[in-house]
């Protein structure tokens, strides 16, 4: 079975690119658009591994990292930060919140399937 990767991220394109180099690379894929609909996916089936986007509007991804962490349900849930918006210091501080990794944005396509594989072994 196919390791099942819900990607969290409020802008179209980033949703599909993720999604299409994911399902390339042996992945089974969720998308939400939104915080709200990350909630409620994770609800329906529990991924392997959740990319979260930190600025999205309604829920930010850092709150709901923060509150998926503090779930007795959800706190083993493996959530790693996908952004675009990192500045230094940033990695540490999403770290510190919960976050299990970090994976930047723009992603790079020939790579980042391996990234995400990775991650899931150094979390396992």
């Amino acid at each position: 079975m196919n390791p099942y990767v819900l990607v969290v991220d409020d802008q179209p394109l980033n949703l599909e690119l993720a999604r299409l180099v994911l399902e390339g690379g042996g992945f089974e894929v969720g998308t939400a658009p939104d915080g709200e609909a990350a909630r409620r996916s994770i609800a329906e089936r529990r991924p392997d591994l959740v990319l979260m986007d930190i600025q999205m509007p309604g829920i930010d991804g850092l709150t709901l990292t923060i509150e998926l962490k503090q779930a007795p349900a959800t706190r083993d849930l493996v959530i790693v930060a996908f952004t675009a918006y990192a500045v230094p210091g940033d990695e540490q501080r999403f770290l510190d919140a919960g976050f299990d990794g970090y994976l930047s944005k723009p992603i790079d396509v020939p790579t980042f399937a391996d990234a995400v594989r990775a991650l899931l072994r150094a979390t396992a």
